[in-house]
C-alpha cells in the first residue's frame, strides 16, 4: 500500500482514498480529497512533519496522518 508518508522529495502522486475517521476536516477542506495531485516538498527533521503542496496548497501534515492517505505514485516523464 502506497501511502502520502511513502512519498520521496520531489514525488508525485494522486490521492486515491482514504478513511474520513482519520482525516482532520481541515485538511478536506484544504483539497485533500481524492483524485487530486500530491508532492512532497520538503520533510522535518526526524521526518515529521511533512510539507506537501495538494493542488497549489502548501500544507504541513503528521506523518501518521499521511500514513493514513492511499495514492497511486505519478510517474516522471
Amino acid at each position: 500500500m502506497i501511502t502520502i508518508a511513502s512519498l520521496k522529495k520531489g514525488q508525485r502522486g494522486i490521492i486515491k482514498e482514504f478513511s474520513v475517521d482519520v482525516v482532520p476536516l481541515k485538511l478536506l477542506e484544504m483539497g485533500c480529497l481524492p483524485g487530486n495531485e500530491v508532492a512532497l516538498v520538503q520533510t522535518a527533521p526526524f521526518q515529521d512533519p511533512l510539507y506537501l503542496n495538494i493542488n497549489g496548497s502548501h500544507l504541513a501534515i503528521r506523518k501518521e496522518t499521511a500514513a493514513q492517505i492511499r495514492i497511486e505514485i505519478i510517474e516522471n516523464e
